[in-house]
């Protein structure tokens, strides 16, 4: 394409994105109506929240309606996109103790679904959550599931979209956390992979006092003369409540500390106590011992064992953090005596984080009259934070998809070895080309490479669908994480758009498309078989390569009316079919990839050069390349004709130059510009060289 049409065709391209994916960042699309239909009688749909987008849902028993749970679209809450680049909705049914009863699918855009393994694998994975709650960890694994009460949940991923099934648990977890954290009190705005955790390999024997000082158990005092100065001003100034009043001149006399620091728990606790409270929490969750000495208690006479404190509140960033007696019995070692002691859990799924501080409000109501009494409540606040020393700090973006790369930790470090492999050559293509054998050796086993590890195995094949979802990430303001869910092609975007500026788009329609591997290898077995090569002539080459920029513009075109349009729309890529299935798909697909290789065993490279939308923006956007690679003489073209001849891409003029935009990097030209035996003037210079004459030395006679 020529280059004065690329900035308005790019200019088009982008204005047509901003409109379409800002249409398509809408917010859920259920009414009232359609909940109540999908939760017909017994049960009752509330009206929608105004502050977090939640119907609450209701069901009569006997005289009193109870509230069952929540039910909220995903969309609403994580709008995180998908590989189409548009985020999938799920209709989401929690409890209130934060357990999922239903799960469904509203909407979804994912391409290996969409016509490809089919939805079935889609609804069977989502329909795992039912049942589930989020006080456990849910983990995408081998493990088939565990019970309602084990840390650990482990649920079958999908074969062919490990990167898919993820962004869907991310998805839906997320959007239930927000939803936990306004309703069922959980922490702020930290999800529990990216929290502090608990050194367990830190510890040194310390007294109380030590403790008090290093800050691994705190203390909040409050004299009488501080609770009075708080209830100033109201009925209730001159009312001392339940507990106020004693022999002990500090009614408030609170001390607390995290027992799963083991710093703190095993210097405060003997083994049979920690034991106990260990076997009563999970691994994940916090202790929290409270003892107080003053009057006023942290527990009311009518609290009951085991309940939420009434007294107590846990806060961090603002939101509420159950807490819940563990209802064991302890005995502090070391420490003063203690009217009142209790051990509280925090389960770890509430995302406290012990790193940051944490507020812990203690009540103090006082009533005035009998029959109605009027009720003034104050809060006195104990900040609670964990010293650094005992913590691990989480890393900066410690999101569900560090997991993943570290779970192919092999198969990245193959890739990177051979980029870096790919790079090395292409920079310094002189020991390559020099042997014009050994590039047609290393060529073909290089695709090999790419097709077999790259493509089948690693799943690495990018794709337009991978673009547009990059773009439409961008213009809606959305972040690129999701993306990271697949380390494969973040590797692989990430060096190809170095590349675009070195060499253009040849580095990776030449070397990296494990489609076009495919395509190049079947044209090497049809010339090993000696079918015939077919070469178009130069004007209907020309038009036919103009033909992927239209299909490009009109799959964006699609994007802007409809969204399963344009799902449909890039099919025209066989990728997904010869590559992510291994053409097990149904056979207008598999019968569409098989004749596109077939077409290039006849025509190099066809689809590659006259039908692929991604090699036609890769085009667009190599206009960015730097660097004219490919060196030239004066006689390219004038006379020489041998590389234009040579060039299976017809990506060289009769007047020699080379069009980038259309060159697969093959190096083909160049091993023949640095030939003596291909490159005619070189030829021609070799001739001219005057002939060097080595005489032989006289014989010299024996003396």
């Amino acid at each position: 394409m020529p280059r004065s049409v690329v900035l308005p065709f790019v200019s088009s391209l982008v204005l047509a994105l901003v409109l379409s994916f800002a249409a398509s960042a809408r917010a859920g699309v259920l009414a009232q109506a359609d909940i109540q239909a999908r939760f017909p009688a017994p049960y009752l749909v509330g009206e929608k929240s105004s502050d977090v987008p939640v119907w609450p849902i209701f069901k009569q028993n006997g005289p009193a309606t109870e509230l069952v749970g929540y039910v909220f679209e995903s969309i609403d809450l994580a709008p995180i996109p998908g590989f189409s680049g548009t985020p999938l909705n799920l209709l989401i049914a929690m409890n209130p103790q934060g357990e999922f009863f239903d799960v469904r699918v509203l909407s979804h855009h994912e391409p290996v679904f969409l016509d490809g393994l089919g939805e079935a694998p889609l609804f069977r994975f989502v329909g795992q959550y039912k049942g589930l709650s989020l006080k456990q960890n849910i983990r995408i694994g081998p493990h088939s599931a565990g019970s309602g009460q084990s840390t650990n949940v482990y649920i079958d991923g999908v074969a062919k979209a490990t990167a898919s099934v993820r962004i869907i648990n991310q998805t839906m977890l997320a959007a239930a956390l927000k939803v936990a954290r306004a309703r069922l009190h959980y922490s702020g705005s930290k999800e529990p992979d990216q929290v502090s955790r608990v050194r367990s390999d830190v510890f040194e024997k310390r007294d109380w006092e030590q403790l008090l000082r290093i800050g691994l158990a705190v203390r909040l005092r409050v004299p009488g003369s501080a609770l009075d100065q708080a209830f100033a001003g109201t009925v209730a100034a001159h009312h001392p409540g339940e507990g106020e009043v004693g022999a002990q001149e500090d009614p408030i006399d609170l001390y607390a500390a995290f027992l799963d620091v083991p710093e703190a728990g095993r210097n405060l606790l003997n083994e049979r106590d920690l034991a106990q409270l260990q076997a009563r929490s999970h691994a994940d969750d916090h202790l929290l011992l409270l003892m107080s000495r003053g009057n006023y208690g942290f527990l009311s006479e009518d609290y009951v064992r085991g309940a939420v404190p009434d007294r107590l509140e846990l806060r961090q960033e603002g939101l509420p953090i159950e807490m819940r007696d563990t209802d064991v019995d302890v005995v502090p070692q070391g420490t003063p005596p203690f009217g009142m002691v209790k051990v509280f859990r925090v389960i770890g799924a509430s995302g406290l984080d012990l790193g940051q501080a944490m507020q812990l409000g203690l009540h103090v109501t006082r009533s005035v009259g009998v029959v109605y009494p009027e009720r003034v409540t104050r809060d006195f606040i104990l900040s609670i934070r964990v010293p650094e020393r005992y913590l691990i700090a989480p890393a900066e973006d410690q999101k569900g998809w560090i997991s993943i790369w570290k779970g192919r930790t092999v198969e990245i470090a193959v890739l990177v070895a051979g980029l870096a492999l790919l790079g090395t050559v292409l920079l310094r293509q002189s020991p390559l080309v020099a042997r014009h054998a050994l590039l047609r050796v290393f060529r073909p086993a290089y695709l090999v490479f790419t097709l077999v590890f790259i493509g089948w195995y690693a799943q690495g094949q990018l794709s337009i669908v991978n673009l547009l979802a990059l773009l439409q990430a961008s213009l809606v303001g959305r972040s690129w994480a999701f993306f990271l869910f697949d380390p494969m092609s973040t590797l692989l975007w990430i060096f190809v758009v170095i590349s675009l500026f070195l060499w253009g788009r040849g580095t990776f329609c030449g070397w990296l498309c494990p489609y076009g591997a495919l395509q190049e290898l079947a044209a090497l077995a049809g010339r090993a078989l000696r079918i015939p090569e077919l070469r178009l002539r130069n004007a209907w080459d020309g038009r036919l390569k103009r033909v992927k920029y239209a299909i490009l513009l009109a799959i964006v075109a699609s994007a802007c009316y409809s969204t399963r349009l344009s799902d449909a729309m890039v099919e025209v890529e066989p990728f997904k079919t010869a590559i992510t299935l291994l053409f097990v798909r149904t056979w207008p697909y598999a019968l569409y990839a098989i004749g596109l290789v077939l077409a290039g065993v006849f025509i190099n490279k066809f689809f590659c050069r006259y039908l692929c939308p991604l090699g036609a923006a890769l085009a667009l956007f190599g206009s960015v390349r730097r660097w004219n690679w490919i060196a030239r003489r004066a006689e390219c073209g004038t006379p020489c004709q041998t590389c234009r001849h040579r060039c299976g891409y017809q990506a060289i003029e009769p007047a020699g130059k080379v069009h980038y935009d259309e060159c697969f990097q093959c190096m083909e030209c160049v091993a023949i510009f640095e030939s003596d035996t291909q490159c005619a003037p070189r030829i021609l210079e070799v001739r001219r060289r005057p002939a060097i004459v080595i005489k032989p030395l006289p014989r010299r006679e024996a003396p």
